[in-house]
Order: C-alpha cells, then sequence, then structure tokens
C-alpha cells in the first residue's frame, strides 16, 4: 500500500525516521522486513499546543545557534539582528503556508493526510518533484552529519583545552589534533548506528532538548557576563571592519548561510502536525504553535548573538563555546561543550536514520531472500538486551559513518561548513516547495495579488540563498587550501 493510501484510509502513521525519506514509488515493492514482523496498532493522534511547540522549538535550536555571535559580528548591530528577524519571518511564512497543506480534499477520495513533508510533496506537486525533494532530502541528511561532527570534534578540543588553559595558564601551548577526536565521535556513531531505529526511544529528543537548552543558556549566560565584567558594549554599527571590500562581501555572504541553519524548521513540521489532535483543527493549533516558537527561538537568537557580539566585538570567535572568549570558569564550559557533544550523538541518529531507513528498505526490496539483509542475529548482551546485530546495517552503516568522517577531516571548518550548510537546501525545502504546494493545494490563479507576492517572495530568498552559498563555498576553499 503507498503513501496516498495510506492516509486515504487513515491507517496507521508511519514512523517519523522512515516518513521522512521513504521513496513514494515504493508503494507496490515487496517489503523490506522478514513477513513474520507483526502489525502495528493505528497510531493515536493525541498531540496538542504545548507537545507541538515542545516538537518545534527542539527541532529549531541546534549547534547553528553557536556561530551567530560570529555572524553579527559581520553584519554590525543593525544588519545582524535585522537579517535574524528576516530569516524567522522566512521560516514563520514557510510554516504558515505548510500549515494549510497537511490535508488535500478531492472529490472522489475525500480527505488526504499528508503525514510527512516528502508525502506531501508527492502529493500535491507529483512525483517529478517528490523525486528532486527526495535527493534534496538525502542532501540534508548527509550535510548535518558532517556538520555534527565537525562541531563535536570542535567540543571535545575545547574541553581538553579548557583544562589545560586552567592548570597550565592562558598563554600556554594547548594544541589537539582535530582529525583524532572526529575519528572519536565516528566511532562513537559507529556503534548507536546499530540499533535498528529510534521510533521508541522517546528519551532521545528529551535528552537532546535538555542538552541543546543547557549550551545555548550556558553560551547566552557566559556571553552577559563578559558584557557587565568589560563595563561596555563592544561592536559597530558595520560589523567587522575589512580592508579589502570584496573580503567583506564574501564574510557577509557567508554570515548569512550560518544563520540560515539556525532555523530549520519546514522538514519535520508536516511530521508533528500530524501528532495532533483534531479538535480543534490542526492547522489552527499548528498556527499557533509555530508562531510561538519562532518567536521564542528568534528572542533567544538575538539574545545569544547580540550577548557574544557585545562581549568581544571584533574579536568574536567562530564558535561562541569552542574559541576561548571565555576562560573562566573552566568548569562550566566544559559543561556546555559536553552538553553540546551528548546532544549532537542523538541528534547525529535522528538526521541519519531516514537515510539508512531509505537504502536499507530498498535494498531489502532488491533482495527479499538475502539473509544478509533481513537477517538479525541475538547476541545476548547483559549491558544492552534485546540488542540485535545485522550484517547490512553493520557494514553499511559503518561505511557511511566512515565516509562521513572523513569528508568531516578534510573541511574540520566550523564556520565555513555551517554556511555551506546553511545555504544549501534553505531555498527548496524552507521556501520553493512550501510556496508552490499552498500554491497548488490553494489553486491561486495567475496573476492574482497573494500569487505574485508569493513569487516575489520565493526568488528573493533564491537569490540571497545562492549569494549565501557562493560566498560560504568560497570561504570553506580559502579556509582548505590556506
Amino acid at each position: 500500500m503507498g503513501f496516498d493510501e495510506e492516509d486515504k484510509v487513515g491507517s496507521a502513521k508511519m514512523p517519523l525516521l522512515q516518513h521522512l525519506c521513504s521513496s513514494p514509488s515504493s508503494s507496490s515493492s515487496p517489503p523490506a522486513t522478514p513477513p513474520t514482523e507483526t502489525m502495528k496498532l493505528p497510531h493515536k493522534r493525541t498531540g496538542n499546543e504545548w507537545t507541538a511547540l515542545a516538537h518545534l522549538i527542539t527541532a529549531i535550536i541546534g549547534s547553528g545557534v553557536l556561530s551567530l555571535a560570529w555572524s553579527m559580528a559581520q553584519l554590525g548591530w543593525i544588519a545582524g539582528p535585522l537579517s535574524m528577524l528576516c530569516f524567522a519571518c522566512v521560516s514563520l511564512t514557510s510554516a504558515l503556508l505548510l500549515c494549510n497543506c497537511h490535508k488535500s480534499t478531492d472529490p472522489e477520495c475525500g480527505t488526504t493526510r499528508h503525514g510527512s513533508y516528502l508525502v506531501a510533496v508527492q502529493s500535491i506537486l507529483g512525483k517529478k518533484n517528490a523525486w528532486f525533494c527526495g535527493i534534496i532530502v538525502q542532501i540534508y541528511f548527509i550535510k548535518i552529519a558532517i556538520v555534527y561532527t565537525v562541531t563535536s570534534a570542535s567540543s571535545i578540543g575545547a574541553i581538553l583545552k579548557s583544562n589545560c588553559y586552567h592548570y597550565e595558564g592562558h598563554d600556554a601551548a594547548c594544541s589537539y589534533s582535530t582529525t583524532i577526536h572526529m575519528v572519536i565521535f565516528g566511532v562513537i556513531q559507529v556503534l548507536v548506528s546499530q540499533v535498528r531505529d529510534f521510533q521508541n526511544t522517546k528519551w532521545l529528543s528529551v535528552v537532546a532538548a535538555i542538552m541543546s537548552f543547557t549550551y545555548s543558556f550556558i553560551g547566552a549566560g557566559l556571553g552577559l557576563a563578559k558584557v557587565i565584567e568589560n563595563g561596555e558594549i563592544k561592536g559597530s554599527i558595520r560589523g567587522l571592519p575589512s580592508d579589502n571590500a570584496g573580503e567583506k562581501v564574501w564574510s557577509v555572504a557567508q554570515a548569512l548561510g550560518d544563520i540560515a541553519l539556525a532555523f530549520p524548521l519546514s522538514l519535520v513540521f508536516l511530521d508533528i502536525q500530524d501528532t495532533l489532535k483534531e479538535t480543534p483543527p490542526e492547522k489552527v493549533t499548528m498556527r499557533k504553535a509555530s508562531t510561538i516558537a519562532v518567536c521564542i527561538t528568534t528572542f533567544f537568537y538575538l539574545c545569544c548573538g547580540g550577548f557574544g557580539y557585545a562581549a568581544f566585538g571584533t574579536d568574536t570567535p567562530g564558535n561562541l563555546l569552542t574559541g576561548f572568549g571565555f576562560y573562566e570558569p573552566y568548569w562550566l564550559v566544559d559543561i556546555a561543550n559536553a552538553a553540546v557533544i551528548v546532544h549532537l550523538v542523538g541528534a547525529y541518529q535522528v538526521y541519519t536514520q531516514p537515510f539508512y531507513a531509505n537504502v536499507e528498505s530498498w535494498l531489502g526490496r532488491k533482495f527479499p531472500e538475502s539473509e544478509v539483509v533481513h537477517r538479525d542475529y541475538d547476541l545476548k548482551l547483559l549491558w544492552l538486551p534485546g540488542f540485535r546485530l545485522n550484517l547490512l546495517r553493520l557494514v553499511f552503516r559503518t561505511a557511511y559513518v566512515a565516509t562521513v568522517t572523513a569528508i568531516a577531516a578534510l573541511f574540520p571548518y566550523f564556520n565555513q561548513v555551517v554556511g555551506v550548510a546553511g545555504a544549501l537546501t534553505f531555498w527548496p525545502v524552507i521556501v520553493y516547495f512550501p510556496v508552490e504546494m499552498y500554491l497548488k493545494q490553494e489553486r491561486i490563479e495567475s496573476w492574482t495579488t497573494i500569487k505574485i507576492i508569493l513569487r516575489i517572495f520565493s526568488y528573493t530568498c533564491l537569490v540571497v540563498m545562492v549569494f549565501a552559498f557562493v560566498g560560504s563555498v568560497r570561504g570553506l576553499i580559502v579556509a582548505r587550501f590556506s
């Protein structure tokens, strides 16, 4: 049974991770799992405004917040906050458009539920757009894994440096290889990746949310404390000065890419909306929750970026917690960086499991009789009951993590990697598909005011993101070969 058929008969919602990246064209293929697997009971939707708000905030706040102070430093006290507000408005506009795409009505088939972003694109815009969207989604998952590997390695190194500076002095030569830290993080991911999926591990999201708030609050608090200690607000209206106009332009482009990564909302939006109760209408609840979520996170981002820039001015580090603007209290810096690592261990899996599921389900359909693909081995580990090893998962997931780690080791540059990652998929995921789905869903006629406004909105965002992407790629290349 395909995605459309599942939605039309109101059957059980697929798990979030499978929904995000399963191919729409796979409806008639045999199942990737052995036929002995039992069917799950229909999922009861019990979500409300508060659960939606919690999911949205957790989805938005991530490691991108650590680069916002640096972005503010490139843009200055006027363009910096305005840029964050603009990206927040774009993100909120996308959310409000997607609210209307959760359900569609057909005269013959009745109401169809779109339980995920990819399902909505296929149902509303057709298979060609779904194919293109699927590629974008896979790129999104891979780029996030690379960003998280670079960020985690930086935080591991920051903990070691923080302790070194505390005991040896701030002028000590405390230097550590980021490659080794990436390998350590990669080994952890290889082990965690052998767990089949995370659809029943609610603790993962809870821990990730707590950790993200922990390091974000600590970063903002340390920035505010530094401002009070300095007795002045550093920074300027024009931002970081530069003798070369071209370099200034490219740094602005990279800053925009960094800010873009801090607003990853649309990809999981419909999955969250699909958990809500039908009364009041889901789109009404989601509009309210998304508006509150974007307002809270934007205020939070302005505080983190603003306090960091006010504390350091032209010396603002690329990563607020690893650039060592803060030496003391060293234990608090260690806690913040440890929270980053713990958060990204789980977040890496949340964004990588969909990629695993897509490839492995395809292989399962391709080789329905293969024991390598389908057979699980119960290791009966006392410290990990119920753990089952699969040869396909072992080989494929290990190879994937090794590849991502190798790419991250080639480009271990936090701000440049974040900028490229943010600019690469922001326009298609956050702007293009939501706009096109809304226009098609609402049957907006050509040359109407709303259609003209949305087209201008879409093309303007495209130009900005191309500018940010080119600038970020240039920065990455310069950093790699300098």
